[in-house]
């Protein structure tokens, strides 16, 4: 039995543990919702200046209502990384990904636990409990004429729920306790996503413990050299392993992944689905691509740590690893053999080279960029301009305007229409020689339109394939019966 004192013991050690710091932050309100929000939803992994970009506009909107946070998002995301509630990997895109650590997952998902509004024994989790206790007491049974006799009886309540439905009495679950049941499968089912990342650190932490091993063992060969060279996949081979590889296999069983698409199908053809958010309907529709996501990381982590292990002593590097192991014991020993005689802060005589360096964060690096020593000749983009009739003349006369085809588009709207404006007129028909068809319609309009005291704001692309936009006078032909289809 656990003595107070041990249990307080446990729990000290837990008070320091980034899941319990995160939980007794200042600020655990609003670093839980940003961390949920970016981390925890449909991505579970973003570029570093993704999220900076994101959690700078979500921290403006807390500021705006109150909430002291005064550093910038680069600064809060270097705190969160050294609090153990973020994890930095590179994943050979150009920069650093962020994820949240196991630690900080079970932080939020006990925070969510207690905001929720569930009760306290639901039917569905009781169904559950004994459903599992059941099955358990079955699958223990050693008894041969019990285990018989148990199938014999629910041969009978097969056989006798078949002749009820036969003859027409179908009984279906409500549709509060449906949904109830299946709210209960969705946090299973979230339960579950989130031990694949608790596996994946576990694995981390044996390929880590398993290269110690290796580098600390003395003699020739250890034991876990022996089982490498032996061909044993110790990766694969432990618990962690085993768990994951059996769960692996029934997640891409075709058979169990063929029911349980048809039974997702089946749900979402029932009515009770309707009472879902629209969230909830979404993700069960992806649950089985999430699961195989989810696991497929997983796996495949498995196999570059297996792989990685079987190099890391097939190359011999771990040789070398020793080499420094026992140097820098052997330093250490001497060190604490002079520990009396000698103050750190007492000089020696001897002047010794820095062999260090400075480790410092990919992110912070910076490729030289040879376009920021020369003038940018690039055109702004302007503001519309003005286009003046009493400049439309000279442009006319130094230009080769198909005023065919302009006529030929006004003529064909107004056999439709009482009248059509130049703005309209390009709605239907784009600028196709750019400026110099917005030029054409100004000329036609000037000579045969009629003008109004308001303004179009027109767009077109030129023939760079550039787009412009400007401002032009209302200009509107109307249809005279009496004419050629121009006014």
């Amino acid at each position: 039995m656990v003595t107070p004192v041990q249990e307080a013991a446990v729990l000290r050690n837990l008070r320091a543990a980034p899941a319990w710091r995160l939980l007794a932050a200042d600020l655990a309100a609003p670093i839980a919702a940003l961390l949920k929000a970016h981390l925890l939803g449909k991505e579970r992994k973003l570029p570093a200046s993704v999220l900076v970009e994101r959690l700078g506009r979500d921290l403006e909107r807390l500021r705006a209502e109150g909430w002291e946070l005064p550093q910038p998002a680069s600064a809060y995301l270097a705190d969160w990384l050294s609090f153990g509630w973020l994890e930095r990997s590179y994943a050979g895109g150009g920069e650093e990904e962020y994820e949240l650590t196991t630690a900080a997952i079970q932080a939020i998902r006990f925070l969510q636990g207690l905001a929720a509004q569930r009760a306290v024994a639901t039917e569905s989790r009781l169904n559950v409990v004994i459903q599992q206790l059941v099955q358990l007491a079955e699958q223990t049974e050693t008894d041969p004429e019990a285990r018989v006799e148990r199938l014999l009886r629910e041969r009978e309540r097969i056989d006798a729920e078949i002749a009820a439905i036969r003859a027409g009495h179908i009984e279906t679950l409500p549709d509060e306790r449906a949904l109830e049941r299946l709210r209960e499968v969705f946090g299973l089912a979230d339960e579950l996503i989130s031990d694949f990342r608790r596996v994946r650190d576990e694995l981390r932490g044996l390929n880590r413990e398993l290269r110690e091993r290796i580098v600390d063992s003395e003699g020739s060969r250890g034991e876990v050299l022996e089982a490498v060279f032996a061909g044993v996949d110790l990766i694969a081979d432990s618990d962690a392993g085993r768990s994951f590889r059996t769960f692996w296999r029934l997640l891409t069983d075709p058979r169990e992944g063929a029911e349980l698409e048809s039974a997702l199908d089946a749900l979402m053809a029932r009515p009770f689905v309707a009472g879902l958010e629209r969230s909830e309907r979404r993700w069960l529709l992806g649950l089985t691509r999430l699961l195989l996501e989810r696991g497929g990381e997983v796996h495949e982590v498995m196999q570059h740590f297996a792989r990685g292990l079987k190099q890391f002593v097939q190359s011999q590097a771990y040789r070398e690893q020793r080499r420094m192991t026992r140097l820098v014991k052997a330093a250490q020993r001497r060190a604490l053999q002079h520990k009396d005689r000698i103050r750190p802060y007492q000089s020696i005589g001897t002047d010794l080279q820095l062999t260090g360096a400075t480790c410092r964060s990919l992110a912070q690096f910076r490729l030289y960029d040879p376009s920021l020593d020369h003038v940018d000749a690039g055109i702004p983009a302007a503001e519309a301009a003005e286009i003046s009739l009493e400049g439309i003349g000279e442009l006319v006369a130094h230009s080769e305007i198909d005023f065919r085809t302009l006529e030929a588009h006004v003529d064909s709207l107004l056999e439709e229409r009482e009248q059509v404006s130049i703005a309209e007129v390009l709605e239907v028909y784009p600028a196709e020689q750019g400026l110099g068809s917005i030029v054409g319609y100004l000329a036609l309009g000037g000579r045969c339109g009629v003008r109004s005291e308001a303004s179009d704001h027109i767009s077109w692309r030129g023939l760079d394939g550039a787009e412009r936009a400007a401002r032009i006078p209302r200009i509107y032909f109307v249809r005279d019966d009496g004419s050629d289809g121009e006014a």
